[in-house]
């Protein structure tokens, strides 16, 4: 079901089309001046906005514009009982999708917000594809060790399930590339996966971040705001530090999970949710719930198949190829050929206590690359490793 705004100036044609287009089961919101439409487009989200061009106060023409400059992404499809190919043509340049011409007809108006729709289902999954691209840009998991083996078949079996899955290891050991490969495995891989830092958002913030909110829900919210779980729906929701997120907020995760509901700040009614969640943590969450500062219950949702992702000290036998995986991968983004690490210089890098883990190895590797000449020995690491 598909929102859709109708602006409008003559009350037969808003209704005519509200019947239409209600009747092929789509949400329908009126406005009768370019002004109200406004307004709305800024308070809420629709999918596609049929608009007429002439109308007083503020015409078509200038709602589209404005529309635009706000970043509204909304598909605009104009409509005019003063039509000419001249006005048709500046409409779609401005930046419509389409035009239709009164009277309106059925099959016209039902084909072009068949496209509109359309258009706006390729847009999201270009971006989703886009923002693939960019997070698997060097994001492959490297390794060979019998503990990243053992870790990788677990989530090899639990992906194509829906389970709930908690990923725990040291910061820096890799629990975001766990969290996609088991989404990108899964009967969800077409869908948005949607990553949420938990530490790093506000506490105040988080709630608001997690649900959404409607207009007026605090003193900054001036428009209505989908929230990550409804941003990931029919994909993954990935809760990164979660041993982070706030008591309160744990109470409405946990209801998420419960009930597949949620409810926006400031919001009355419950919004229905079809999300995989995936959490990860560097915390042990048991002593936390002995600390009153983790909900047990939460835990137990969350934790219905635990993956223990090693750190890098404990799976050192990789090291050589994550130092030739990061070395092309940094000398590609820097323009220049790969260096050459010799056997001692592998070693050196095998002997350092990786309290960073892939995180820390990844910057030593882009610093020797800089710092050190083509070939890299085992004194470049032993100089180089130890300015942290």
């Amino acid at each position: 079901m598909a929102k859709i705004l109708i602006i409008d100036d003559e009350r037969p044609i808003r209704n005519a089309l509200k019947e239409i287009i209600a009747y092929e089961g789509h949400q329908v919101e009126l406005a009768e001046n370019g002004k109200e439409g406004l307004d709305m487009l800024s308070a809420e989200s629709f999918d596609v906005c049929f608009c007429d061009i002439k109308m007083p106060l503020i015409d078509g023409h200038e709602v589209l514009k404005t529309a635009l400059e706000r970043e509204i992404e909304t598909a605009f499809i104009m409509i005019s009982g003063h039509a000419n190919i001249e006005t048709a043509v500046d409409a779609i340049k401005q930046g419509a999708y389409d035009f239709i011409e009164k009277p309106l007809e059925l099959n016209r108006i039902l084909v072009s917000l068949k496209n509109a729709l359309k258009r706006n289902e390729l847009e999201v999954e270009t971006k989703i594809l886009r923002q693939k691209v960019r997070k698997d840009r060097g994001s492959a998991i490297v390794g060979n060790s019998a503990a990243l083996n053992a870790c990788l078949d677990m989530v090899d079996k639990v992906a194509p399930t829906d389970a709930r899955v908690l990923i725990t290891g040291p910061n820096g050991s890799g629990k975001e590339l766990i969290a996609r490969r088991i989404h990108e495995k899964s009967q969800r891989t077409k869908g948005p996966f949607v990553e949420v830092n938990c530490a790093a958002i506000p506490s105040e913030l988080i709630e608001s971040e997690l649900f959404g909110h409607e207009k007026g829900a605090f003193t900054s919210a001036i428009k209505t705001k989908k929230g990550r779980f409804e941003q990931a729906e029919n994909g993954t929701i990935f809760l990164d530090e979660i041993g982070d997120m706030t008591l309160s907020a744990q109470a409405k995760v946990l209801r998420a999970l419960q009930e597949n509901k949620i409810t926006r700040v400031g919001g009355e009614s419950d919004i229905k949710i079809n999300v995989r969640v995936i959490a990860a943590t560097n915390k042990d969450l048991r002593n936390e719930i002995t600390n009153g500062q983790f909900r047990e219950d939460l835990f137990h949702r969350l934790s219905v198949i635990v993956v223990n992702l090693p750190s890098l000290n404990d799976r050192k036998e990789d090291i050589p190829l994550l130092a030739e995986h990061f070395n092309k991968q940094i000398c590609e983004e820097y323009g220049i050929p790969p260096r050459q690490f010799s056997d001692s210089a592998l070693e050196a890098l095998q002997a350092v206590n990786w309290t960073g883990n892939i995180r820390e190895l990844r910057n030593i590797i882009e610093r020797l690359i800089i710092l050190c000449p083509d070939q890299i020995q085992a004194n470049h690491v032993t100089q180089y490793a130890n300015q942290k």
